[in-house]
């Protein structure tokens, strides 16, 4: 039998063994997420909410910021020359509302949260797991879920949707400063559109995409600090690097295919 032929019987098996591991994968980490909610109604979470809270929520506050201040001027600058060649420049004020309240305020906010406050969850936890302090923390009945994860996935609830609400508020400033005080716009109309454009249902959406994107976003991160030790492909400190960096990943494409599909449902 030629070589080629070897190859094609194999490939079978091979998408095979990858299905069944991304199965095995998937469910594993839904019964993670499971717990971790779970052990959020557990007593004495506060001061641990707390301690998240700033971590993730107020050291991210700058970053935001200044990620939404320049994003509304990018849009701003770019749609107003695309709405020129129509004659729409009064409409900036709607495009950019638009555009950061429905889709790029709750994706970027997440993505950067993700790159900023999840790898560290990630390595945190990883840290942790291969120098056997969750072991310590079991060993003194101490529950790491309700330790490490659930203060982890509450704060994120809460502070995803505030970090947005700057990401967006800054955002539209940001196209502001471009319509009206670099390019001439007159600021009236910016404001009036973006007042009469924004409705209760787009900001309604954009609240429950940051809600899926937390749960998202601290589960996985958790999940992958919580299981450094059993990754195949590497071992001690190299699997924390390792698992922070699928953290990252994996998070920033399940927050995009999960924007798809909370769109086409508040869309149709």
């Amino acid at each position: 039998m030629s070589a080629l032929a070897k190859n094609i019987l194999i490939l079978p098996r091979f998408f095979a063994d990858h299905l069944h591991m991304l199965i095995r994968e998937i469910g594993a980490m839904s019964i993670f997420t499971a717990i971790g909610m779970r052990n959020i109604f557990t007593g004495k979470q506060f001061p641990k909410v707390l301690r998240q809270i700033h971590f993730i929520g107020s050291n991210s506050l700058f970053l935001i910021a200044l990620i939404g201040f320049f994003t509304g001027m990018v849009l701003g600058l770019q749609g107003y020359y695309a709405l020129a060649t129509f004659g729409s420049e009064g409409v900036l004020g709607t495009l950019v509302a638009l555009s950061l309240v429905r889709e790029l305020g709750p994706v970027l906010t997440a993505i950067m949260i993700t790159g900023r406050a999840g790898s560290a969850m990630t390595a945190e936890i990883g840290v942790m797991r291969i120098s056997e302090q969750l072991d310590a923390l079991e060993v003194m009945d101490i529950n790491p879920y309700g330790f490490l994860v659930s203060p982890r996935m509450l704060a994120s609830i809460v502070v995803f949707p505030l970090l947005t609400s700057v990401f967006n508020v800054v955002g539209i400033l940001g196209g502001y400063f471009t319509g009206v005080y670099l390019l001439g716009l007159n600021g009236g109309i910016y404001l009036h559109r973006v007042q009469s454009s924004v409705q209760f249902d787009d900001i309604f959406s954009c609240y429950v995409k940051c809600l899926i994107f937390a749960v998202i976003v601290s589960a996985v991160c958790c999940y992958k600090g919580f299981y450094a030790h059993m990754r195949q492909d590497s071992v001690g400190p190299e699997a924390v690097s390792n698992a922070t960096t699928s953290a990252v990943v994996l998070s920033c494409i399940l927050i995009l295919i999960f924007d798809y599909v909370a769109t086409t449902f508040f869309t149709v």
